[in-house]
């Protein structure tokens, strides 16, 4: 009868001791497996976003028998939330622990490409770029031609309009 209305929660140990996996009771992540994701993913997980305000999303959902446990969480941001339950986008966990996801029509959404690297010197890396594409750039290259003399509008009108003649 002492177990009868008992529920469990299961918490797996490496072999160092420290805690790898807490189970939850119900669908509600608790506040310190909750801070455990947010602590591992360090914001939303879907390619390219990095929002850091997040919720904790069932990888394989509680109400058919998905654990609460980190092992099946994801951090998403509030509209890629909404993204994986109402628009027909999903996400699985492969086997190295690494998250994929997939579009409603079945295709892999690829991950975002890293930022460019920027170099530590910009200028001379620019110059250099634009010395080996044949730019030799100086400080008359983007001087106007104008030397302040009046507009001569009959030319204008022709350069712009040439049947206006």
């Amino acid at each position: 009868r002492l177990a009868c209305d008992a529920t469990r929660v299961v918490m797996r140990h490496d072999a160092d001791g420290h805690v790898v996996e807490v189970s939850a009771r119900t669908r509600t992540i608790p506040p310190a497996l909750r801070r455990a994701l947010l602590h591992r993913d360090q914001g939303c997980r879907f390619p390219g976003c990095g929002v850091r305000f997040v919720q904790g999303h069932h990888i394989h959902h509680w109400a058919q028998g998905g654990p609460t446990t980190l092992s099946n969480l994801a951090s998403l941001c509030r509209r890629h939330h909404r993204a994986v339950h109402e628009e027909g986008f999903h996400v699985v966990r492969r086997s190295d622990g690494e998250l994929q996801f997939f579009r409603p029509d079945g295709r892999r959404l690829l991950d975002a490409p890293p930022l460019p690297v920027v170099p530590s010197n910009p200028v001379d890396a620019l110059r250099a770029a634009n010395e080996a594409n044949g730019l030799h750039l100086n400080p008359r290259t983007s001087c106007p031609g104008w030397l302040g003399e009046a507009l001569d509008i009959s030319w204008a009108i022709d350069v712009v309009h040439p049947l206006a003649r």
